[in-house]
C-alpha cells in the first residue's frame, strides 16, 4: 500500500470578501487496488477547557468535570462556520473556566480566561490574537445537560462561550486578510442583542465601559478600523513576512503604530486598543528591541502613547542589554 501526501495551496474567495490569503488543505490519499480513500476533516477549533472550581469546597465535584467534558465536546465538535478546515488549519484557543461562587445547586459565578493564537509563516512561533479575563461570568447548568446554542435565542452558558467563539474566529480572520472577521463579529453582535432582554450580566451597554457589549461594538464600529487594519498588517504583512526581512518587518509594524496613535487621540482609553496591548504587549517588546535605536525610540514613543499604563515596561526595547 502506498500513502500519498498532496499539500495544495489555494486562495479562498466569496462576493463579498476575501477569505484566508493562504488555506492549506492537506488531502490524503490512500492508494490500494485503485481506491482512494480522503483523510477525515476536522471542525474548526482545536480548543482546550479547563474547569476549575478549587474555590468552591465540599461541593460534588462530578458536576464540574461533566460540565468540562460536555463544553469540550460542545467548542470542538460543533460547526460554527460554513467553511472546511484541515486539522492543520484550526484555530488553537484555550479556555479557563474559574468558578469562584455557587450560588445555588445549579447557578455558578466565576471568570473566564481566553487566549487564542495562529501560527506565523514560515516559524516554529504562534502569536497571540486575543488575550482576555472575562471577570463577569454568571450562569446555570445540572449535571448531565445538553448544551446547545441557538444564535436566535439566549443561554446564560452556551451563548458566553458561542460568543467568544465568534471573536476568536474573527479576529483569526481579521489576521489574514482586511476585516476578514466582520461576518464572525455581527453573529457575536447577535449574541449581544439576544441578552439584552436577560438578567444576565456583561451583556449591556449601560453596566460599564469594558464588558461583552462594548468589546464587539467597538470591532463593528468604523472609528476602530485602523485597530482591526493593524490586526492584518502586522500580521499577514509583518509577521508573516520576517522571515524574509525582519528590518522591513519591524518596520512595518512601526508604521502601524500610527495609524493606533491617531485613532487613540481621537479615542483615548478605547476598549479595544486595551484589547490588543493585552495580546500584544510582549511580542512588540521582543520584537521591536531588535530594531535599530531611532526606530526602537519612535516605537517607543508611540507605545508610551498607546499604553500608557506599561509604559516602563516597553522601556526594555531601548535598553539593549
Amino acid at each position: 500500500m502506498q500513502r500519498i501526501t498532496f499539500i495544495v495551496l489555494i486562495t479562498l474567495k466569496n462576493s463579498t470578501m476575501l477569505r484566508k490569503i493562504k488555506a492549506i488543505l492537506f488531502l490524503t490519499l490512500t492508494i490500494s487496488f485503485g481506491f482512494v480513500a480522503p483523510e477525515s476533516i476536522a471542525q474548526e477549533l482545536n480548543a482546550r477547557i479547563q474547569v476549575n472550581s478549587s474555590q468552591i469546597q465540599g461541593t460534588n465535584k462530578t458536576v464540574y468535570e461533566e460540565l468540562q467534558k460536555g463544553l469540550f465536546e460542545f467548542l470542538n465538535n460543533r460547526n460554527w462556520t460554513n467553511h472546511t478546515y484541515s486539522v492543520e488549519e484550526r484555530i488553537e484557543v484555550n479556555f479557563m473556566l474559574n468558578i469562584t461562587k455557587q450560588l445555588s445547586v445549579d447557578e455558578f459565578e466565576g471568570t473566564l480566561q481566553v487566549n487564542s493564537s495562529r501560527p506565523v509563516y514560515n516559524s516554529g512561533y504562534s502569536t497571540p490574537l486575543l488575550v482576555f479575563l472575562d471577570k463577569n461570568i454568571k450562569f446555570r447548568y445540572a449535571e448531565g445537560q445538553a448544551l446547545e446554542f441557538s444564535e436566535t435565542s439566549h443561554n446564560e452558558l452556551t451563548s458566553l462561550f458561542a460568543y467568544y467563539v465568534y471573536l476568536v474566529i474573527g479576529f483569526d480572520y481579521d489576521s489574514f486578510s482586511p476585516s476578514g472577521g466582520t461576518e464572525y463579529f455581527r453573529i457575536a453582535e447577535k449574541i449581544v442583542s439576544n441578552a439584552q432582554s436577560s438578567t444576565s450580566t456583561g451583556w449591556k451597554q449601560y453596566e460599564n465601559r469594558k464588558n461583552r457589549y462594548w468589546l464587539v461594538e467597538n470591532l463593528l464600529n468604523q472609528v476602530y478600523s485602523p485597530v482591526r487594519d493593524f490586526y492584518y498588517t502586522y500580521h499577514r504583512q509583518a509577521l508573516d513576512l520576517m522571515h524574509k526581512s525582519p528590518a522591513d518587518s519591524r518596520t512595518k509594524i512601526v508604521e502601524g503604530l500610527v495609524e493606533l496613535q491617531k485613532v487613540h487621540r481621537a479615542k483615548p482609553s478605547s476598549f479595544i486598543m486595551q484589547i490588543v496591548f493585552d495580546a500584544k504587549r510582549d511580542e512588540l517588546i521582543n520584537l521591536l528591541s531588535e530594531s535599530p535605536t531611532a526606530e526602537a525610540t519612535r516605537a517607543l514613543n508611540y507605545l508610551k502613547e498607546l499604553d500608557p499604563a506599561n509604559a516602563n515596561r516597553y522601556q526594555k526595547i531601548v535598553n539593549k542589554g
